[in-house]
């Protein structure tokens, strides 16, 4: 028989995916869980095959080549191999409690295809092949094992499901589990110690918010809970990781470790925690280009594409593989908010409710009874990560007690128990009732005037405007705030001196105490009509800054905001520069301050280089509202205009070309564009 080069290359190159495949699955890391049963039979068989393969690859010369009927078959069987190492991979990427709740499934999967190797082996030309008789005795007995393989039940993964979901209904019937009986069934699942369990929790969630398993989603909601229970009861709050959110992770710190360049947003160069793709089909991490896209741009930034839409469609397969990434090289990576499991199906879920609610009488019964700073701060850590996970949780850890328990913490010399405890009080405080319980706490506003003034770090210090902000959104505490001068002056202070983020944070809660009329004094006397007017050059605040000076010059702070030197040409030079918003607000804030203040005012604005030009350029290409404000500002500075004019004795010609010389700017832009 003529030799064909081309099959002969082919079966070449079958034969040694052949060999690797068979390798490779034996040395598959086990299961952490389950089925170990299945996998070590599998593995066994593939090691007998691999004589096969390599008698076949090492007897293949350039004379041979194998049978037409052989290389189909043992394409074949290279299909069912992959298809074997992928289950493997499969298992081994699921959570303990989904593979265990899964394991008559899984036990099937196995079956089936050991099913398809059998009636495989038993097709397969073995009398075609050159092989010893030692080879041929391996292929039969492969064959014979996998023709007798059986879906049998592990006895001990039944029991050990049982005792799980029983676990479960006793929980639901809010009976505490007894520790010993939680910690057989913990030990058994190979949940040995915090981080196994603080893994298992990020696997369950990242598998529920994906929707891999819909007829177990309840049973692993109530298993977060009761996982998140026993990490506490079983094994003690756990050693908190870096904080992520403190800061971008440095890589500098580590030179050995390079991020992988897919890993990267193009726009910040830093580890994206939450990818996104855009509509030219490039992927950003969320904050980067929605800062971007807020900045007024419409295009996208890598290509340069117009974009039809801003809409972001999360990149989950991306983040999957990041945050893998990130466990092996032992890097913080902070699971967002969307990626949580959603609070109304928390909610609707008994046990992940009662489970939550033990978690949280735990651990503020361990608070209480804390004997150093190190226990204190893992336990207020975990208090803090769980008042982030949802409402209940936040009234669950009120209900026990937690808030009189965190306030005197803000005292401590401890950086990390500091932080940890503020950061619990502003998770706690984003619940409306919570913020009764902040606000009627004895000594909690002089605790967070003491964490603005004395913080340990920018981070806590920025925790602590943001709690302030929070509190400010219900009027009566807005006010009660407002009365107290020091708190004023910290939240000033941090404006000014502080990082972007904490001046944004300051920011925003001064703009939110200027939002009712009796504090404007106060914000007057601490010194915000000057920091506003100041922090109009900053671009990532600048908005923030002119809606202040709008809301003070709005509520009887026009005067304090007229007397800040240069406060107009910084605020017609927003109009010009700054973004949509800024624009807006800059506009109304000098239209407010004309009406308040009256003819000097609008002299003032009137006599600012440029002025009519940013006044036109607004109205054409504005928002709505901006395009509002330019207008009233510019009907203002007319009507001024005619005042002023007819007030000198002008002639009515004259005073009428005054009138319009604000109109002037459009003509000359006109002709100017055609040349």
């Amino acid at each position: 028989m003529p030799i064909d080069p081309s099959s002969s290359s082919s079966d070449d190159d079958l034969l040694r995916s052949l060999l690797r495949l068979s390798r490779d699955v034996p040395q598959y890391p086990q299961p952490k869980a389950l089925p170990r049963g299945s996998q070590a039979s599998l593995a066994r068989r593939c090691k007998l095959l691999s004589a096969l393969f390599e008698e076949l690859l090492n007897g293949a010369g350039a004379d041979r080549y194998l049978p037409r009927g052989a290389s189909l078959c043992l394409r074949e069987i290279q299909l069912v191999l992959q298809r074997f190492k992928a289950l493997l991979a499969d298992c081994s990427a699921r959570s303990r409690m989904r593979l265990l709740l899964q394991s008559d499934t899984v036990a099937s999967e196995f079956h089936d295809l050991n099913l398809e190797l059998a009636t495989l082996l038993d097709i397969l030309p073995i009398s075609e092949l050159e092989i010893s008789d030692d080879v041929r005795d391996l292929v039969d007995l492969v064959r014979r094992q996998s023709r007798r393989s059986q879906q049998a039940v592990n006895r001990n993964e039944e029991d050990l499901k049982s005792d799980v979901l029983k676990l479960i209904q006793q929980i639901e019937r809010e009976i505490v589990p007894e520790r010993s009986n939680l910690e057989s069934i913990f030990h058994r699942l190979g949940l040995d110690d915090s981080i196994s369990c603080r893994d298992e929790m990020e696997c369950l969630e990242r598998e529920i918010g994906d929707r891999v398993a819909q007829k177990w989603t309840p049973a692993m909601i109530a298993l977060v809970g009761l996982v998140r229970y026993a990490k506490c009861v079983l094994f003690g709050a756990s050693t908190p990781r870096p904080d992520l959110s403190a800061g971008k992770f440095s890589f500098s710190e580590q030179s050995e470790l390079t991020v992988p360049q897919d890993f990267r947003c193009p726009i910040s160069l830093e580890l994206m925690t939450d990818p996104v793709v855009v509509t030219s089909g490039q992927t950003y991490d969320r904050e980067s280009i929605s800062r971007w896209f807020g900045s007024g741009h419409a295009t996208c930034p890598k290509t340069g594409q117009v974009l039809t839409n801003l809409e972001l469609i999360p990149n989950k397969s991306l983040k999957n593989l990041i945050a893998r990434w990130c466990r092996e090289n032992n890097v913080p990576f902070e699971v967002s908010e969307p990626a949580k499991i959603e609070s109304s199906s928390v909610s609707a879920n008994k046990a992940a409710l009662e489970a939550a609610r033990m978690t949280a009488t735990f651990l503020v019964e361990k608070l209480v009874g804390s004997p150093t700073v190190e226990t204190t701060n893992r336990v207020v850590h975990e208090i803090r990560q769980l008042a982030k996970l949802g409402s209940d949780n936040r009234v669950f850890l009120a209900e026990a007690g937690a808030i009189p328990l965190l306030v005197p913490l803000f005292y401590s010399t401890d950086s990390n128990l500091q932080l940890n405890s503020v950061t619990a009080v502003l998770n706690l405080s984003i619940l409306e009732a919570n913020k009764r319980r902040i606000m009627h706490t004895e000594g909690a506003s002089s605790a967070l005037i003491h964490v603005m003034a004395e913080g340990a770090t920018w981070r806590v210090k920025e925790n602590a405007a943001a709690t302030v902000l929070s509190l400010s959104s219900v009027n009566s505490y807005r006010r009660r705030l407002g009365r107290k001068q020091q708190l004023v002056e910290r939240l000033v202070e941090l404006a000014c001196n502080g990082p972007a983020s904490t001046k944004r944070d300051a920011l925003a809660a001064v703009l939110c105490l200027a939002g009712e009329r009796e504090n404007i004094a106060r914000l007057v006397d601490g010194g915000v009509a000057k920091m506003a007017v100041e922090m109009l050059d900053f671009e990532e605040v600048g908005e923030t800054a002119a809606a202040i000076v709008a809301a003070v010059s709005k509520r009887g702070g026009a005067e304090a905001v007229s007397a800040v030197p240069g406060a107009i040409t910084k605020l017609v030079s927003l109009m010009r520069s700054g973004t949509e918003r800024a624009r807006e607000s800059a506009a109304a804030a000098l239209v407010l301050l004309c009406r308040r203040i009256g003819g000097p005012m609008v002299q003032k604005v009137a006599a600012t280089p440029g002025v009519e030009w940013v006044i036109w350029e607004l109205m054409g290409m504005g928002t709505d509202r901006a395009r509002r404000k330019a207008a009233s500002l510019g009907r203002i500075c007319r009507k001024w205009a005619v005042a002023s004019a007819l007030a000198a004795g002008e002639t009515g010609h004259t005073a009428a070309l005054s009138a319009v010389s604000m109109a002037e700017p459009v003509v000359v832009a006109s002709v100017g564009g055609g040349l």
